[in-house]
């Protein structure tokens, strides 16, 4: 069956965009010689899927910006959320249990694109 192979950010801010999550995940872009604004994400972890950041060629209105979010597996939701608000995120949805499997949260970039967090903890209630 098919299953996602690659994630892709969109930004009106190439620069700002890398700037947020090179400061909250430590990731590593590279521009992609393209037609269009493009930069590899290199996510610094071994058999990670790999991903891009695409400058947005067209205008986000009010609301979430994407019905597909890709959620991140931190050792700490609560120190992530953390770094990610510092770095100019938004919290769109608290951290919650997902019983019996971890904690998770949502926030929106300074792009305005929404992503997840999620802690693996066997005990979350």
């Amino acid at each position: 069956m098919p299953a996602p192979c690659y994630f892709e950010i969109h930004a009106d801010d190439c620069a700002r965009a890398q700037k947020f999550y090179g400061a909250v995940f430590g990731w590593r872009f590279t521009p992609f010689p393209s037609d269009i604004e493009y930069y590899r994400i290199d996510t610094n972890e071994p058999g990670a899927m790999t991903g891009g950041l695409l400058g947005r060629r067209w205008n986000v209105q009010a609301g979430p910006a994407n019905a597909f979010v890709v959620t991140m597996l931190v050792p700490s939701v609560d120190d992530y959320v953390a770094k990610a608000t510092a770095a100019g995120a938004m919290v769109a949805l608290p951290k919650f249990a997902v019983k019996g499997l971890g904690w998770t949260a949502y926030l929106v970039d300074p792009e305005k694109n929404s992503f997840g967090l999620f802690q693996v903890d066997a005990n979350a209630a």
